[in-house]
């Protein structure tokens, strides 16, 4: 019967060429699958992991034809370049720790950076098991040992005793403060667990959940928020990422002034404000992707999930780029597998799409005024997240095809001639998708005040006037429980429901404007903030829920069946993921440490 579940779960090609083997057993079945997927990712140009680095080199500046002149030279004096480049780097580093160790500029970032401009480019020319294998000895005989000795039976119990204990002390031990009390904390954890029991509840297949996988993503979501919120090299780290965040902006208006005059960038218009950053940062993505360096990272992204959670490679690749690269994007990157995905894999693509934002999102949000610190610390907090709700909710119950790779396909018409043919068709996209943007907002926008007008003449004959019947109130009210499981302070409970409810029927960017410009939120205690930017910070939508069962459609035809039964359990599993950040920031929250912008 397994069997057949499985081949009724193939394109209808894939199911004419394996009809004549439904009789042999499922191991066999499966290795054939995997050999016709091999076949068409070496058409599509993947190569294998390990390999990986080799190949990108061969194909660096080519696109399958005669290298250019500026690829050639590179090529033959590699060494020379990479050389010159560390001394560069080297000398920086050495300056900066001599004069700038002190003051203002501080060491730390100056230091990983040259750390990660050291260590790359060592690994063009050491093989990175030359680090692995040493690293991987040394877990056998001390970690691996101790959990060995432990019998099997008890490994699940005592992670999860372990993961709750980490919460406890995480959430209850620091000293009470203001708002941050251990009563609001403790309400916090307790709306966790409530999510967690609903997941368990609605399971699809409670004995089929994988274990080491929820519990791995949740303690991982827990560490990301502790490493940002509690310590002050990783608030160091965020604040620099959100400075180069904030400089990008500050570059988008450079544009502007050109096209207009000093005083446009001052104005406080959203066209103004959001739409330029956003082309300029799609535009940089494209030559980010054109000269392979998004795909690497997001490739060695991808298999830190990939070991620590025990994910497929498709579902690994998709987790670490939907906060890049965004939900649509993200499952072009595995256009390939996308015919051959299990229910369970389709689930966990969707749940990452709806779990977090894109990259040219995150600007935009950005230059609304809110938190830099919670908006990245939120993207990469919902990648564990997004995989331990969707391994709950929908649990793998077949064999995957990618459960021993990860790779990051070539897509033949997604290449570039070079380095400006990347970035006009990356200003191109951006110009799309600010468009995009722009009229989705006004019409909803519209639509809403549409909706209000009539319920609020409908409540006047219900003697609703103060306050005026709208859709905002009524959400407000719906999501009331759902704040209060999330730890609001009680003053704040119905503002941040709104907030919550209209990010779900409209979008987050709706929710993010109101929270950055609009009363009563502008209002809210710090905590209350923090709460709903992280409870907000998500693709989960029914806009959304639209655009992935088209773009995923659009990719694998004959799955449109299987993707549209999936998707409406995606959508919540998405939603939820993005609570259960909330929670955490919840948890852990303190005034004196607190990212958010008031």
């Amino acid at each position: 019967m397994e069997d057949k579940s499985n081949v009724e779960h193939l394109s209808a090609t894939t199911r004419e060429t394996l009809s004549s083997a439904e009789r042999v057993s499922e191991s066999h079945g499966v290795h054939g699958k995997e050999e016709e997927i091999k076949a068409e990712t070496q058409h599509h140009g993947i190569a294998p992991d390990e390999e990986a680095g080799k190949s990108r080199d061969r194909n660096e500046g080519d696109s399958g034809e005669e290298k250019s002149f500026f690829s050639r030279f590179y090529q033959k004096y590699r060494p020379f370049f990479h050389i010159t480049i560390w001394m560069v780097w080297t000398a920086w580093w050495i300056h900066g720790l001599i004069f700038h160790r002190s003051d203002n500029l501080g060491w730390l970032i100056p230091f990983l950076l040259y750390l990660a401009v050291t260590m790359r480019l060592l690994f063009f020319w050491l093989p990175v098991r030359v680090v692995w294998n040493p690293v991987r000895i040394a877990w056998k005989h001390t970690f691996r040992r101790v959990y060995d000795l432990i019998p099997s039976k008890l490994h699940k119990p005592l992670a999860a005793i372990v993961t709750v204990a980490i919460f406890l002390v995480g959430s209850l031990v620091p000293k009470e403060s203001g708002l941050n009390t251990r009563a609001s904390r403790a309400i916090s954890l307790f709306g966790l667990i409530v999510m967690i029991a609903c997941l368990y509840a609605t399971s699809r297949n409670r004995k089929m959940i994988p274990w080491h996988s929820v519990i791995g993503g949740m303690l991982t979501q827990f560490i990301i928020a502790v490493f940002v919120l509690k310590t002050s090299v990783g608030y160091d780290i965020f604040e620099f990422i959100s400075s180069l965040a904030r400089t990008l902006l500050q570059f988008a208006n450079h544009g502007v002034v050109f096209l207009t005059d000093d005083t446009v960038p001052k104005l406080p218009w959203f066209l103004i404000g959001v739409v330029p950053p956003i082309i300029f940062f799609v535009s940089l993505v494209s030559l980010l992707y054109h000269a392979n360096i998004l795909q690497w990272f997001i490739q060695k992204f991808g298999r830190f999930f990939f070991w620590t959670l025990r994910v497929s490679g498709a579902e690994a690749v998709v987790a670490a780029s939907t906060p890049f690269v965004g939900q649509g994007e993200s499952a072009m990157l595995i256009r390939p597998f996308i015919p051959h995905l299990t229910l369970a894999e389709i689930h966990q693509v969707m749940t990452c799409g709806f779990a977090t934002i894109s990259g040219s999102m995150l600007v935009a949000y950005i230059g609304l005024g809110l938190s830099p610190q919670a908006l990245v610390s939120s993207c990469i907090m919902s990648i564990p997240a997004s995989i331990a709700v969707s391994k709950l909710r929908y649990p793998e119950t077949e064999q995957t095809l990618t459960s021993g790779n990860i790779v990051v396909p070539v897509v033949e018409e997604d290449k570039t001639t070079n380095a400006l043919h990347a970035f006009a068709n990356g200003t191109w996209l951006g110009l799309k998708i600010a468009g995009m943007i722009v009229t989705t907002l006004l019409c909803i926008i519209a639509f809403i005040a549409l909706i209000n007008g009539f319920l609020t003449w409908w409540g006047k004959y219900w003697n609703l006037t103060d306050p005026e019947l709208t859709l905002q109130l009524i959400l407000g009210y719906l999501m009331y429980p759902v704040a209060w499981l999330l730890g609001v302070p009680s003053q704040d409970l119905r503002a941040t429901g709104e907030l919550i409810g209209l990010k779900i029927i409209s979008n987050e960017f709706l929710a993010f404007s109101a929270l950055s410009q609009d009363e009563p939120y502008v209002n809210m205690s710090s905590r209350a903030k923090l709460i709903a930017t992280y409870a907000c910070c998500g693709f989960g939508n029914i806009g959304s829920l639209g655009t992935q069962m088209g773009v995923l459609s659009q990719i694998a035809p004959g799955r449109a069946g299987d993707i549209s039964r999936v998707a409406v359990s995606a959508l919540f599993s998405g939603v939820l993921s993005t609570l259960t950040s909330a929670s955490v920031a919840g948890m852990l929250f303190s005034e004196d440490m607190s990212p958010v912008n008031n």
